[in-house]
């Protein structure tokens, strides 16, 4: 009887302890307005010139932790932290490396971490402001948990990262907007709070430059969250186009893009369970997309990468609305050396 009381006891208190920590989540969940102003930080002052050649970048960081010896538990891997603070150094700094390559004025990335356990809570913000003082920048957070638990082993631990654009031409207003859209309870708890921020500059002419700069959910079942993405992003798009604004949406859309084919990068891994194709009726009016088809964007992370084995396919690119000339555009081949995807760089003209 006595060890039954033990039994009954021990398990009423991790009861109380999960519900106590459910509690504590949901008290501190973050809950973003559907539209929230960004500050500005080191805004320059340039205006951006018309009918000149102008070279943009997206790359998502995979928080300077997906390096080529890296699993992730989410995409059927183990892991779900960074090797050590060493490597994460090591990574964003071949990051940085990267995105010189492409001698970008305009940056835009994803899963930038500023205190994060999974990036051992290196500030990556601060680092790539510091290596880029000629830049101004906003950062929008999409990722704001105290503790994610799983995998229960290993756990995420505490998450905060964004999206950050930057750019040498002056930003005169940036804003944060929440895509529609969340897993049930207590799931969301612990999901990405998916969201695009969106950077206005002025153009030599008077016009807008509108910069979208989007991070797309990936592993919602059937993709329903996805569709309600892609729907509200559109919308947001032909109105700003009625304006007689200039547009470019760049980012990770967690779909294999229009023009680009899985199966022509060698692979013996298996289509992955959350890429999908873009919906074939997916059309923005007065929109094209700017992809290169060559380079894949992104692999697999159910395993360490191995050339050959991981799955592979071109997510990552722009949108662009037709009053904007694209010169080029090019995926840059990192062989996934230091994250999971590699950055595509476009070269365009306003008209």
């Amino acid at each position: 009887m006595r060890v039954l009381k033990v039994i009954i006891l021990a398990a009423s208190f991790i009861v109380l302890l999960f519900a106590s920590f459910l509690f504590y989540i949901s008290i501190t969940d973050f809950k973003p307005q559907e539209k929230e102003t960004l500050s500005i930080s080191n805004n320059q002052l340039k205006e951006m010139p018309v009918g000149e050649n102008i070279s943009i970048t997206t790359y998502n960081i995979g928080y300077a932790g997906l390096d080529k010896t890296q699993d992730f538990f989410a995409d059927g891997g183990e892991r779900s932290r960074a090797e050590s603070t060493e490597s994460v150094q090591a990574n964003i700094d071949a990051v940085i490396d990267a995105l010189d390559i492409t001698e970008a004025e305009i940056l835009l990335l994803q899963e930038v971490d500023q205190n994060s356990s999974r990036s051992h809570r290196i500030d990556q913000v601060e680092l790539l402001k510091t290596y880029y003082p000629n830049y101004g920048y906003s950062f929008g957070i999409n990722y704001k948990v105290p503790w994610v638990p799983v995998p229960l082993l290993n756990p995420m631990g505490k998450a905060l990262s964004g999206v950050m654009t930057l750019s040498r031409y002056n930003i005169t207003d940036a804003n944060r907007f929440q895509l529609p859209g969340e897993e049930k309870w207590p799931v969301r708890l612990f999901e990405l709070d998916r969201c695009f921020t969106e950077s206005r500059l002025k153009a030599t002419n008077g016009k807008e430059v509108v910069l979208i700069n989007l991070h797309l959910s990936a592993f919602d079942e059937g993709g329903i969250i996805r569709l309600q993405q892609l729907e509200y992003l559109k919308k947001h798009l032909e109105v700003e186009y009625e304006k007689g604004n200039y547009l470019i949406a760049g980012g990770d859309w967690n779909h294999n893009l229009p023009g680009t084919d899985p199966m022509t990068f060698e692979s013996s891994e298996p289509w992955p369970f959350w890429l999908k194709n873009l919906p074939d009726d997916y059309h923005v009016k007065t929109y094209y997309w700017a992809v290169d088809s060559r380079v894949p964007t992104v692999r697999t992370l159910e395993k360490p990468y191995q050339d050959g084995y991981n799955f592979k396919a071109v997510i990552d690119g722009f949108l662009v609305s037709d009053n904007i000339e694209i010169i080029s555009v090019n995926n840059v081949d990192t062989d996934f050396e230091n994250t999971d995807h590699n950055p595509v760089n476009m070269i365009f003209s306003l008209k």
